[in-house]
């Protein structure tokens, strides 16, 4: 089961966070993410456990949310090793390669960063339901609309993107068990195999996505939805929680440019 963009309803302090506290700390620790390196990777990494245990977030499921993007990691690691130039630690004889120990620190270094964007991401579904993630991003845009850029469509438009990705990557998975128990073959050497393969899933699934965009459709206007402001069941207000949140976080971006000081 795809987990990534799900929502979890537990009864935690993450999850009562106001989702306007999340969004803005899910954007400022990806900035932290694209520019930590030594210390700083430990103090993020140690505080994206923190919250992993405030959500009371199951492990598998964190796990789960990681498992789509794995070949990608791979790939970017194996490419660091192989294209790095540096110190060879052994070479791929009779191929023009060499694994290279600068090589293995930045595909470690850049295969974190992207796990921990895509944790950042899946803490932030996993915890705020779909109808305070939008209210969310509306109210953050809100100031927009001065200059009229329609916050609420856009922030609609980013709720639905999150919520489908992962019932697209379910598909998928749907789809290709199919093909592999009618005899499809997705390891062939050869390439026009292969391609006959990618069609057989590229085609499927894509119906399948218009399927489910033309049925969200229908329900938008059977429920009446419309351009244009619109008003809220549940009034977002910031609490005394999101304030020690607000702090918790603000002591961690002081920590990690503290640390960012410190020579290796």
């Amino acid at each position: 089961m795809v987990v990534l963009g799900q929502y979890l309803p537990l009864a935690t302090p993450l999850h009562r966070l106001d989702p306007r506290v999340k969004i803005i700390a899910v954007l400022l620790l990806s900035l932290v993410i694209f520019r930590a390196a030594g210390y700083q990777i430990l103090l993020v990494t140690l505080f994206f456990a923190g919250l992993i245990g405030a959500g009371r977030i199951p492990l598998r499921k964190m796990g789960g949310a990681l498992r789509p993007v794995v070949p990608f990691m791979a790939l970017l690691l194996g490419m660091h090793l192989l294209l790095t130039e540096g110190t060879p630690l052994f070479s791929l004889f009779p191929l023009p390669l060499a694994v290279t120990a600068e090589g293995g620190r930045q595909g470690a270094c850049v295969v974190w960063q992207f796990a921990g964007l895509v944790i950042a991401g899946a803490l932030l579904t996993m915890t705020t339901s779909p109808s305070d993630l939008v209210g969310g991003i509306e109210r953050l845009l809100r100031p927009l609309r001065r200059v009229g850029i329609p916050s609420a469509e856009i922030a609609v438009m980013i709720a639905m993107a999150l919520r489908f990705l992962p019932l697209i990557l379910e598909e998928y998975d749907q789809i290709r068990m199919a093909q592999l128990s009618r005899g499809a073959d997705f390891s062939s050497r050869s390439p026009l195999r292969r391609l006959r393969a990618a069609a057989a899933l590229a085609f499927p699934l894509l119906l399948a996505a218009f399927r489910r965009a033309d049925a969200l459709i229908m329900a938008m206007e059977a429920r009446g939805w419309h351009r244009g402001p619109r008003t809220s069941l549940r009034e977002l207000k910031l609490t005394r929680a999101d304030g020690v949140a607000l702090a918790v976080l603000t002591a961690v971006l002081a920590a990690d440019i503290g640390l960012g000081r410190i020579p290796l």
